[in-house]
C-alpha cells in the first residue's frame, strides 16, 4: 500500500464520529474500496495529464482537533476576514471555527450549519447526501471523502426565499501542522424558486504543504437560482482536490465563476446534470499556472432534458514552469432536443517552459440541437504588443496589460459589483505575481 493510502487509513482510525447518522458501514466500505483500488495511474484517461506518483509517496497527518493558531496567524486571519463580510462560515484546517463565523444576518428560511453539527444533533435523514457511493476507479478522492469527511458546510434555502446578501464560505489552511490532511463534504440545497449567492475563499496562512479534499453536492429546485463565485488561492506547496456534483431541475439557473490561482497541485471537477426542461448553466473560470503549479480543471456537463443551455468560457495562463490541464466534456443525451451548448477554452503561453493541455469533448445523441466547442493555445498577439509599445508603454507593462485584459473579460459575467471587485482584486494580485517573476 502507498504511503498516501496508509495515511488515509490512519486518518479513519482518528475519526471522531465514524458511526454517526448510521454511516459506519458505509464509511468502512468506502475506505476498503479506496485501499483496494489504489490511485489512478497514467493509463487512466481521466488522469492522463495529472500524475499522482509523487503524491502517493507522501503521508499526511490528521488536522488537529482544535484550531491552535499563533498570535501572528490570528492577526493575519483577522486581516483576511476584515475584507469578507457576514454572513460567513469559517473553517480552519478543515475544522469549523465558530469564533470567526457569523451567521446572524441570514434571513428566516435559510439554514446554514457545519456538517459536524448535523452529524451530532440532527436526524440521520439530514445527512442522507453522505450515503452516495462512488464506484469508478477514477473517483478515488471522492471515495476517500466518503470514508473520512466529518466536516463541511450544509446550506438549505426554503422555497421562494431570495437571499440578497452573499453567503461566504472561508477555508483557511495554516502551517500549524504543515503536512496535514482534511476532508470536507458540502451540501447546498435550494428549493423551488429560491435564490442565493455563494462565495468561496480558499486562503493560505503560512507555507503549508497539506492536502485538502472537498466534495460538494448542489441541488437546485424548479426555478431556483444560484450564483457561485470561488477564489482558490492556496499555498504554493498545497495539494487540493475539489469535486462538485450539481443537479438542476426545471428552469433552474446556475451561474459560477472560478479563479484557480494557487496550490502546487490542484484538480477541480465540476459535474452538472441539467435534468429539468429549460435549466441553464453558465460556468466560467481562469486557470493561472505559474511557478511550478499544476492546475487540472475537468468539466462534465450532461444535458438530460429538452431546451437546456450551457455556456462555458475558460481562460488558461501558463507561465514559468507551470502546467494547466483543461478537459471540457459536454454530453447531450437522447431526447434533449432544443439544447444550446457552447464551450470555449482560450489559453496563453507566457514562457517557453510552461505547458497547457486542453481537450474539448462534445458528444451528441439528440436531434435539433445547437452546439459548439473549441480551444486555442497561443502567445500574446505581437501586433497588439507592438501597438502598445508604439504608444510609449514599456514591454513588461504592455505584456501585463494584455494578459490582464485576456483574463478580466470573464469578470463581467458577475452582476454583483462588490463581488466583481473582490474577484478582480484577487486576480490582479496573482497577475502581479507572474510579472514579478517574469524573465
Amino acid at each position: 500500500m502507498s504511503a498516501l493510502l496508509d495515511s488515509f487509513a490512519r486518518a479513519f482510525d482518528a475519526l471522531a464520529m465514524p458511526d454517526a447518522a448510521g454511516l459506519g458501514d458505509h464509511r468502512r466500505a468506502a475506505l476498503a474500496d479506496a485501499l483496494r483500488d489504489g490511485l489512478p495511474g497514467p493509463r487512466s484517461e481521466a488522469w492522463k495529464y495529472t500524475s499522482l506518483r509523487a503524491l502517493e509517496r507522501r503521508a499526511f497527518a490528521v488536522s488537529p482537533a482544535a484550531n491552535a493558531t499563533s498570535s501572528t496567524d490570528d492577526d493575519a486571519l483577522s486581516a483576511e476576514l476584515a475584507a469578507i463580510p457576514s454572513p460567513r462560515m469559517v473553517f480552519i484546517d478543515g475544522r469549523f471555527d465558530d469564533a470567526h463565523s457569523d451567521l446572524s444576518t441570514l434571513p428566516h428560511g435559510v439554514e446554514a450549519m457545519p456538517l459536524s453539527r448535523v452529524l451530532r444533533e440532527l436526524e440521520p435523514r439530514d445527512a442522507n447526501f453522505l450515503m452516495r457511493r462512488y464506484s469508478g476507479a477514477d473517483e478515488v478522492f471522492a471515495v476517500v471523502n466518503a470514508a473520512l469527511a466529518e466536516e463541511g458546510a450544509t446550506i438549505r434555502v426554503e422555497q421562494y426565499i431570495v437571499v440578497e446578501t452573499p453567503l461566504h464560505l472561508v477555508f483557511v489552511s495554516t502551517d500549524a501542522t504543515p503536512e496535514s490532511t482534511a476532508h470536507l463534504r458540502h451540501f447546498v440545497d435550494l428549493r423551488n424558486g429560491a435564490a442565493l449567492t455563494l462565495v468561496e475563499h480558499h486562503i493560505a496562512l503560512g507555507a503549508h504543504r497539506g492536502l485538502r479534499n472537498h466534495l460538494a453536492h448542489v441541488h437546485l429546485g424548479q426555478r431556483a437560482r444560484l450564483t457561485h463565485a470561488r477564489i482558490q488561492n492556496e499555498a504554493d506547496g498545497a495539494t487540493l482536490f475539489v469535486r462538485e456534483d450539481a443537479v438542476l431541475a426545471r428552469e433552474a439557473d446556475y451561474r459560477r465563476l472560478d479563479l484557480e490561482l494557487g496550490a502546487g497541485l490542484s484538480r477541480h471537477e465540476l459535474n452538472v446534470r441539467l435534468e429539468g426542461e429549460g435549466a441553464t448553466l453558465a460556468a466560467h473560470g481562469v486557470l493561472l499556472a505559474d511557478g511550478k503549479r499544476h492546475l487540472d480543471m475537468r468539466l462534465g456537463i450532461e444535458h438530460i432534458a429538452r431546451n437546456t443551455a450551457c455556456d462555458l468560457r475558460w481562460r488558461g495562463l501558463g507561465a514559468d514552469r507551470g502546467r494547466a490541464v483543461f478537459h471540457g466534456g459536454i454530453v447531450i443525451r437522447e431526447g434533449a432536443d432544443g439544447t444550446d451548448a457552447n464551450l470555449t477554452n482560450k489559453n496563453l503561453l507566457l514562457s517557453a517552459n510552461a505547458e497547457i493541455d486542453t481537450q474539448p469533448v462534445l458528444v451528441i445523441h439528440a436531434d435539433e440541437v445547437k452546439a459548439a466547442h473549441g480551444a486555442t493555445v497561443g502567445q500574446l498577439d505581437p501586433t497588439a504588443l507592438f501597438y502598445l509599445r508604439s504608444r510609449g508603454l514599456p514591454e513588461a507593462e504592455a505584456r501585463a496589460l494584455l494578459t490582464a485584459a485576456f483574463c478580466r473579460e470573464l469578470l463581467n459575467t458577475i452582476d454583483n459589483e462588490a463581488l466583481r471587485h473582490t474577484m478582480a482584486s484577487a486576480l490582479d494580485r496573482a497577475l502581479v505575481r507572474i510579472e514579478e517573476h517574469a524573465p
